[in-house]
């Protein structure tokens, strides 16, 4: 009897192991996974990636600033003055990029609904892919709570939120520092 229960534990363990091993490998839900990861034709979106779902990352909402971009979480996008449109570089580092992370994407061709300007991708600081609006990079403010925020508005006349055809919305609406 002995010897039955030795080979049945030791098959036991290995498939276990083995579905360990096959449950962990290439999950595209773990938090902070590369782009690329996901398998073809995949449409499952991490809830850090902003995605709506498929590929679309942005798209607009009505504000008490009028129509803005928001993420595929309807978190709202901003600008920071600083950034040079088409440098394809972000100048928001360290603490900055701690309060204001950027918006990602998880492919070059990040797909959008409603926005009309033209978007496109830069590596971001963080060594990410970072979606870029009118040649200039985007993200979201820590301070923001739920859809629909706006209080990263005018944080020291350096953050915008953004219009759906590019432009930086300059109405006052916030205030402070991060």
């Amino acid at each position: 009897m002995r010897r039955l229960r030795r080979p049945t534990m030791t098959l036991l363990a290995l498939a276990t192991t083995l579905g360990a091993v096959a449950a962990c490998s290439g999950s595209p839900e773990e938090p902070g996974g590369a782009a690329g990861t996901e398998t073809a034709g995949s449409e499952t979106a991490s809830p850090d990636d902003g995605a709506m779902g498929g590929d679309t990352v942005l798209t607009t909402a009505d504000s008490e600033l009028g129509e803005i971009v928001v993420d595929g979480q309807g978190m709202t996008v901003y600008y920071y003055s600083p950034d040079v449109p088409g440098s394809g570089a972000s100048t928001c580092e360290d603490d900055c990029l701690a309060a204001w992370p950027p918006v990602h994407a998880q492919s070059d061709d990040p797909q959008v609904e409603g926005v009309t300007a033209d978007v496109g991708t830069i590596t971001g600081n963080d060594g990410e892919l970072q979606l870029t609006v009118d040649g200039r990079p985007v993200y979201l403010y820590q301070g923001d709570s739920a859809p629909g925020d706006v209080t990263g508005q005018a944080v020291d006349d350096v953050w915008w939120v953004v219009a759906p055809d590019g432009t930086e919305i300059t109405d006052a609406g916030g205030s402070g520092g991060y």
